[in-house]
Formats: structure tokens, C-alpha cells, sequence
């Protein structure tokens, strides 16, 4: 009974401490899909040059895409003539980052963490372009048009097929998205409903974990891990790069390895290598962009995390590990409200998704059936 105290206290924590960041975030990126077209991103990358990486990956670090979503507009981005290069920093920087996980960011760890985590993001991502502009040439790429093919979406599906890897991602938005309104009325709409549906799941899961890794780490096992450092980076490696997570959804898992007394750099490494691989992704980018490449977007990242990850480390080398991490014991109106807020809309979705299915009516309408 002790123990399931202990796991929704530190449930509600984590859920006050990230929630009004995430909220706010969540809202900002909604003003900020309505005011930047894509067709802005699509018609500045085409060259192989590191003017066109750096582009790349200043467009997707504040897009709050996850490592799936970011698929379809990777794809489109490509086929409209996008570089290897730059196909490959704006898979790889736009879901490390974005704009509601670097506020969440910042109300969970500080400002110092959060500017060490977009800085490396771009750095990973423009080494990972240059690389592959250098090193993955045009001719390694398949020609054949049925490499990867978009499925015709039908009325009750809005996926993108990729044929090759036998995978279904979610396109970035509904087919049921509602157009109609201002601006206000679709910023909101594609915050709380496309956006915050889209990692619902992803996040409760992380809340979830994140709460659990803070009650359920036996003592010894965060000495071990604390004395043994490298030991800590090769665990959260191997967990992280196959593993499907989004950047906001990985800020309660790397804040509950920190509480049960895990290095930072050991969570730094969480954040950076969790959102930005999957399995999923990981044959999409084979298929797509080329072996070669796929070799450079693992190394680069895996590499990448644990170099910046020991940085962090010695950053913080003097200060207690648990301190890092901002949850006060006695939160305010603002974050219990918040708090409501997410987790009502993250249950609907969770149990909405299970129980009801969404398909478009004959007037063109969403319904649900």
C-alpha cells in the first residue's frame, strides 16, 4: 500500500511540475503551425550544401512533431527535392525538440539543461546533414518509385503506407481536421485536438514509467549505476534507440531516472536518443535515404548523445543529482489546474482511441462511430 502511495505522489509531481509548461507549449505551437506554411520548409532545402543542413535543422526545432510524425513531412520534404542532407537533419532535429517540449523542458530541469539540450540537438543534426551530404551520395538512393509509395487515403484513414518496411504512420494531420473558423479557433483546434491526441498515449505512458522508475529503483541498483557511469549510458542506450518516445513524453522517464539517482548525462542521453530513433523510423530511413545513411543517422545520434551526454556530466559534476530536477511539494492553482487539464484531455484521447473509431460522414464532417 506504501508503495502506491509513494507512486501517485510522484505521479502528481511530475504531472504538476509539467503541465502548464506542456499546455502552453501545446498552444504556442498551435499559432505557430497556422502562421508558418509548410511550404516555407519545402522550398529552402534542396541543395547539398551545409547552408541547406543548418536551414533543415533551425526549421525543426521548435515544429512539435514527433519521431513518427515527422515521417510523412520528411518524405514530402524529400520528393520535393529536398538533399539527403537535409532530409536527414530535419529527421533527426524535429523531434528531439519543439517548442512544447522545450518549455516542458525548462519547467522540469532549468534553463541551463534546457539550452544544453537544443543546442546539441542542432549540433547532432547539422554533423548528421553534413555527413551524409558527404558520405551518402544521390546514386546510393533507390530510384524506383515503389521504394516508398503514400496509400490513398480512404474516408475513414488518413495513413501514410510505407510498402517496403510494412509500416502505417499517422499522417501529421486528420483527414477529419476541421478547416473552418479563425485563426484562433484552428490554432487551438490543431492544439488540443490534432497535436495533444497525437501523444496523449506517448504521454501518459511516460508519466506512468517516469513515476514508476521514481518509487520502483532499488537503492542499490542507483548506487551501482551512479558508480559505475558508463554502465548507466549503455542501459539507456539500448532501451532508447528502438524504443518509440516523443521529446515531451521522454522528460518524465529521464526525470524519474534522475530522482532514483542516475546521472544527468545518463537522462540527457534518454532525451536526445529516444525521440529521435524508433524501429519504425530506423526502416524508413533505410529505405529512403540509403544504408549508408541509416549508418550515419544511428552513429551520429548514439555517438553524438554520449559525448554530450558526459559534457552535461561534467557540468554538473558538483551539484546533487536530485536537485536538478523541479517538482515543489506544495504546487499552485495554476499547476493543479493544468494538471486537470492534460490528464482529462489525455484520458479521452487514451479511451477514446480504444473504444471509438473516427470516420468522416458524408457532409465531410468528423463523427464517430
Amino acid at each position: 500500500m506504501e508503495y502506491i502511495t509513494l507512486f501517485f505522489s510522484a505521479l502528481v509531481d511530475l504531472s504538476n511540475a509539467m503541465a502548464p509548461y506542456i499546455l502552453f507549449g501545446l498552444i504556442f505551437a498551435g499559432f505557430l503551425h497556422e502562421l508558418v506554411p509548410d511550404s516555407i520548409v519545402k522550398n529552402h532545402l534542396g541543395k547539398n550544401s551545409v547552408t541547406s543542413v543548418v536551414k533543415a535543422t533551425i526549421f525543426g526545432i521548435p515544429l512539435p512533431v514527433c519521431s513518427c510524425g515527422v515521417i510523412p513531412l520528411a518524405t514530402s520534404i524529400k520528393k520535393s527535392g529536398a538533399s539527403n542532407g537535409s532530409t536527414l537533419s530535419f529527421l533527426i532535429s524535429t523531434p528531439i525538440t519543439g517548442i512544447d517540449s522545450i518549455l516542458a523542458t525548462y519547467g522540469m530541469f532549468g534553463w541551463i539543461f534546457t539550452i544544453y539540450r537544443v543546442v546539441t540537438s542542432m549540433i547532432i543534426s547539422i554533423i548528421a546533414g553534413i555527413l551524409s551530404n558527404i558520405y551518402a551520395h544521390e546514386k546510393e538512393i533507390p530510384k524506383k518509385k515503389t521504394a516508398f509509395s503514400m496509400a490513398t487515403p480512404t474516408k475513414n484513414a488518413s495513413v501514410m503506407s510505407f510498402s517496403a518496411v510494412g509500416v502505417n504512420v499517422p499522417q501529421e494531420k486528420s483527414s477529419c481536421t476541421d478547416k473552418k473558423g479563425s485563426m484562433v479557433q484552428r490554432a487551438f483546434s490543431y492544439a488540443f485536438t490534432t497535436l495533444l491526441k497525437d501523444i496523449a498515449a506517448p504521454l501518459l505512458f511516460g508519466l506512468l514509467i517516469g513515476a514508476l522508475i521514481t518509487v520502483a529503483v532499488p537503492e542499490n541498483l542507483s548506487e551501482i549505476l551512479v558508480k559505475y557511469n558508463w554502465l548507466s549510458y549503455l542501459i539507456v542506450i539500448a532501451i532508447a534507440v528502438p524504443m518509440y518516445v516523443c521529446a515531451t513524453a521522454s522528460l518524465p522517464i529521464a526525470a524519474g531516472l534522475m530522482l532514483a539517482g542516475v546521472s544527468p548525462g545518463a537522462a540527457f542521453v534518454f532525451l536526445s536518443a529516444g525521440p529521435a530513433t524508433n524501429t519504425v523510423t530506423i526502416g524508413v530511413v533505410k529505405k529512403m535515404l540509403g544504408m549508408r545513411t541509416l549508418y550515419i543517422y544511428l552513429g551520429t545520434i548514439i555517438i553524438g548523445s554520449i559525448v554530450f551526454g558526459l559534457g552535461l556530466d561534467y557540468l554538473f559534476r558538483d551539484v546533487n543529482v536530485k536537485e536538478l530536477v523541479h517538482m515543489d511539494e506544495h504546487a499552485g492553482l495554476i499547476a493543479w489546474a493544468s494538471t486537470f487539464i492534460l490528464w482529462g484531455f489525455v484520458l479521452y484521447y487514451v479511451i477514446k482511441s480504444y473504444f471509438f473509431k473516427e470516420k468522416e460522414c458524408s457532409d465531410g464532417s468528423c463523427c464517430t462511430v
